[in-house]
């Protein structure tokens, strides 16, 4: 347990860092953030799987592309959230994701919700509320960007449950990774802006610590149970909530605070009860 809690506070820290560096570059098109993004994670990836011997093109094909497409337009709407809101409230609304994965999965997989399930849901959504009712700090266009983001996450949580382990997980990112690289890069063509030496470091930074934040996420699982591993992932928000303050001088509003809290608690709460369950 000890080693799944240092790899998810790794995985916290990398992915919090991604999402500051991405709110450092909202200058640049949002398709070369995500091109930088998806290129460089590629370079870690590739290797691994021709080093193990893995089918580059995978099994599910079909799901791995549309898992590939969705993930795209999650990205790219996510990014194009920061743009507008702060970098925790931006990150605190999009962990509902699991919420409307579970309202796939009725429709989809022909899954059942409990009734505490329901009320972890609406103490989360009441936090997304309280957020944008009360925090007039909250873009409404960013707040739009980011609920779109978060209803596409909880589809790819259905298409990679649907793809199993019929895959192997490098070759499920690669295919998100690539097609991201592939789609971006044609845009970036035509909105092309030449960085500074600074501001390369920072675009190649985005890859390796995307990458390093999906590896240690997933050693943190492999390491220990679910139920134990899984909530520590929400100190994403505490990480990136600080590292906004000191990095990019962002002020929250106590009840902005009190709203993220509020969200967070409620899908914590829902993560634990099925990871218990299963």
């Amino acid at each position: 347990m000890r080693k799944a809690i240092i790899f998810m506070i790794i995985s916290a820290l990398s992915f919090s860092v991604l999402n500051i560096l991405v709110k450092d570059l909202r200058h640049f098109n949002v398709y070369q953030i995500v091109f930088f993004r998806s290129i460089i994670t590629l370079f870690f990836t590739i290797p691994l799987l021709v080093k193990n011997n893995v089918n580059l093109l995978g099994n599910e094909r079909k799901l791995l592309l549309a898992r590939g497409i969705v993930g795209f337009v999650a990205m790219t709407l996510f990014f194009i959230s920061l743009k507008y809101l702060k970098t925790g409230t931006a990150v605190s609304i999009r962990y509902i994701s699991p919420i409307f994965a579970a309202i796939f999965a009725v429709f989809l997989l022909k899954e059942k919700i409990k009734w505490n399930q329901w009320m972890y849901f609406f103490i989360a959504f009441l936090g997304v509320l309280i957020l944008k009712g009360f925090d007039s700090e909250v873009s409404t266009l960013g707040f739009l960007f980011v609920i779109a983001s978060a209803v596409l996450t909880g589809l790819i949580f259905i298409l990679i449950r649907k793809i199993g382990t019929r895959d192997h997980p490098l070759v499920i990112i690669s295919y998100f990774m690539g097609i991201s690289a592939l789609i971006s890069g044609v845009f970036t063509l035509f909105y092309w802006t030449t960085p500074t030496n600074t501001e390369w470091l920072r675009f190649v930074s985005l890859g390796v610590f995307g990458y390093f934040g999906q590896y240690y996420m997933t050693k943190a699982f492999q390491t220990s149970e679910i139920n134990k591993s899984a909530p520590l992932k929400y100190i994403e928000v505490v990480f990136t909530m600080l590292a906004g303050v000191f990095w990019l001088d962002e002020k929250y509003t106590f009840i902005g605070l009190i709203g993220a809290g509020i969200v967070i608690i409620g899908v914590v709460l829902n993560t634990v009860y099925v990871a218990r369950k299963k």
